[in-house]
């Protein structure tokens, strides 16, 4: 593997007594589109800022290819920004605002013409090229801001939640576009959300940050399915939480109990559970069937449509309620409130969590 493009260190950013970050440490690689994830107030603008250079750290440094640039202001950064509200020049045309960059670094008009109209096209909008910004609808305005950030090539581009002032189907479109544009340029794309399907579908990595750290990190597939806390299972997607005791175990399972019934649970290697597991179980990997056809007796309290699929909320008796995910074509169970039925599942589905005595 090459050396990251970006290295991180011990990054920390202090306003009074919060601390926006608290030492965070992060590689980046070059070429990748890593996508910063988490609620509000986790960090995630904070490092995105401080990396563009508009928040310097209070402790810690940040590399570029091995050079120190914490202490060097964002235009000599060179990185590439696109904001949340596009921050367009209003009297400008769109063909002057992709210009803009390159006449700032006193590039040659011919050089500046020929580059302008490349990132028209990248985006497909040449036919908008003298319009000015405010006949652009939002999607238009925000691939122009995507082309003027990318004029001048920088070796890394900064995304704020581009996408969030966009209606959802809008928004959709446009994540396949990011993607592709990303994987056609092979730019290191650094991407702050806080919408979990977002860093799911376009990312190559998701950092999940809370209070100013980074709580797990990884590929989106091994994120969802193999999440470490409580906190990361029940903010990447949905989850359904037990606390269970623990009957036996021998090397790679443990046998939980629920009521009278019982059943295995895998573990992670070198897990040696105590009396009880806290585990995490994605509403998709429940099965809903007809009464006594699966482990457990349930209630269907709620169902909600969801078109393609929909989630039906459940009483058990020793768990509670819980959520199921299930298709709406062609399935054993149509769901409504008060059936009887039965759930079940499958001795991997439910993952085995670390403690988190910070979750809710």
């Amino acid at each position: 593997m090459s050396d990251p493009i970006l290295t991180i260190r011990n990054a920390t950013k202090r306003y009074a007594d919060v601390r926006a970050l608290d030492d965070v440490q992060l590689d980046v690689e070059d070429g990748e589109f890593l996508t910063l994830l988490g609620p509000s107030g986790s960090g995630k603008t904070t490092l995105l800022s401080a990396i563009a250079g508009f928040a310097p750290l209070t402790e810690g440094r940040i590399n570029l290819r091995g050079r120190d640039i914490s202490s060097e202001p964002p235009e000599h950064r060179d990185f590439g920004m696109v904001f949340q509200g596009y921050a367009l020049f209003p009297t400008m045309s769109v063909r002057d605002n992709i210009a803009f960059p390159l006449k700032v670094r006193k590039r040659p008009k011919s050089e500046i013409a020929t580059r302008v109209a490349e990132c028209l096209a990248l985006v497909q909008m040449e036919e908008f090229a003298d319009r000015m910004p405010t006949q652009l609808s939002g999607g238009q305005q925000q691939r122009i801001a995507l082309a003027r950030a990318l004029s001048f090539e920088p070796q890394v581009l900064l995304l704020d939640e581009p996408l969030s002032a966009l209606d959802k189907k809008l928004r959709a479109d446009l994540q396949w576009e990011l993607k592709s544009l990303h994987d056609r340029l092979g730019v290191t794309f650094i991407y702050v959300t806080h919408d979990q399907d977002e860093a799911l579908s376009m990312s190559d990595r998701v950092v999940i940050l809370r209070d100013g750290r980074i709580q797990q990190e990884g590929r989106p597939e091994n994120l969802y399915n193999k999440p470490r806390t409580r906190f990361v299972a029940d903010f990447l997607g949905k989850s359904n939480f037990m606390t269970l005791p623990v009957k036996d175990q021998n090397r790679d399972a443990a046998t939980c109990t629920i009521g009278t019934a019982e059943f295995p649970v895998a573990l992670p290697e070198a897990k040696r559970p105590e009396d009880t597991l806290e585990l995490a179980l994605r509403p998709e990997r429940i099965r809903l069937a007809e009464p006594g056809q699966e482990m457990l007796a349930a209630t269907v309290r709620q169902v909600s449509y969801l078109g393609e699929r929909c989630q039906v909320l459940v009483d058990q008796e020793t768990l509670g309620t819980l959520m199921v995910s299930q298709p709406t074509w062609k399935t054993g169970v149509t769901p409504r409130a008060g059936l009887p039925v039965s759930i079940g599942w499958d001795r991997d589905a439910c993952v085995v969590l670390d403690p988190d005595t910070r979750s809710a």
